[in-house]
């Protein structure tokens, strides 16, 4: 397995455990149990953070180019009918 596999693999755990995390947020009816799982999901995102950085920084992720502004008008316009 290389490194890029691997990291791959974090990346799609970690977003996985954000998924399950938000599921279990928006069934629970314990003000505490709801404050402990949003805490989990606040690590949990910031370990996604940092595992995006690390593959950006390694070349293992490429984000796409920003948005033009002839684009983002465009969906502005859309959105705005």
């Amino acid at each position: 397995m290389t490194e890029k596999v691997a990291m791959s693999d974090i990346l799609s755990s970690v977003n996985a455990l954000i998924k399950q995390c938000e599921f279990a947020i928006e069934q629970s009816n314990d003000k505490n149990f709801r404050d402990i799982l949003i805490q989990n999901r606040n690590v949990l995102e910031n370990i996604q953070w940092h595992v995006y950085l690390i593959d950006k920084e390694k070349g293992y992720y490429v984000p796409a180019a920003p948005a033009g502004q002839a684009d983002i008008e465009q969906v502005k316009n859309a959105i705005g009918q």
